[in-house]
């Protein structure tokens, strides 16, 4: 009795299955699990779909182990990147040569379309550096930063016209989307931020909320604390 109804259930299923025969595109894990039998016919079909869908997976698996490998390599160079900067910052023998190296360095090895730099006390020997903007801390004009002063960390993406128009001035309408860093570190001291970095690119997509900032922190915390070296 059991036998008959079984049969019966396959009969079933397989009339079922003649009816809609896109099923197992709906579930192909359904198909990778189906054992098919080697003699010709129409189970050949089958078994060429469960070969294109290991080879859609092995494809998929592939893209995927090319982009972390991507990954990989660029936060590769950024490490190094990153080293070479901060061990850059402790050679210098001044503040001014210091945040000169920084804006040098965000230019030309980041390779930063538009860097500004404000800090909250004037720098002996840096003149009227065009990157360069000198802000006390309790200037009315930096309240748009004091939630991202006191947080301590970096900003990606479009920033408020406010900011922006304070960091690029007349440049503003070059700039798509920014990364702007607090010099802030661990030698600072709660509430005892330095200024900002802020590095622009003509790109939109160049920086963008949710990015990793790892390495700008990085990079703020070396600054800052390579300036704490020549006082406050």
């Amino acid at each position: 009795m059991n036998e008959t109804q079984e049969k019966l259930g396959a009969h079933e299923v397989a009339a079922w299955l003649r009816r809609h025969p896109r099923f197992l595109q709906q579930f192909p894990d359904l198909a990778l699990s189906l054992v098919v039998p080697r003699d010709e016919g129409s189970a050949a079909s089958l078994a060429s779909y469960q070969l294109e869908v290991l080879r859609d997976k092995n494809r998929e698996l592939s893209r995927r182990l090319q982009e972390l490998f991507g990954n990989a390599q660029e936060n590769e160079r950024l490490a190094v990147r990153t080293h070479q900067l901060t061990l850059a910052l402790m050679r210098q023998d001044s503040a001014a040569d210091t945040l000169r190296a920084m804006a040098a360095s965000l230019a030309e090895d980041f390779n930063g379309d538009l860097v500004r730099l404000v800090v909250f006390h004037p720098v002996e020997g840096l003149g009227d550096a065009g990157w360069l903007q000198v802000i006390a801390q309790d200037d009315a004009r930096l309240n748009p930063f004091r939630d991202c002063l006191a947080d301590g960390q970096p900003l990606c993406g479009r920033l408020q016209p406010e900011k922006h128009e304070l960091l690029y001035g007349e440049r503003a309408v070059d700039v798509q989307s920014t990364a702007l860093v607090p010099l802030s570190g661990p030698s600072t001291g709660s509430g005892q931020a330095l200024g900002l970095v802020a590095v622009g690119s003509r790109d939109p997509n160049r920086f963008f909320p949710g990015m990793g900032t790892l390495f700008l922190r990085m990079m703020g915390e070396s600054l800052a604390t390579a300036l704490k070296r020549f006082g406050d």
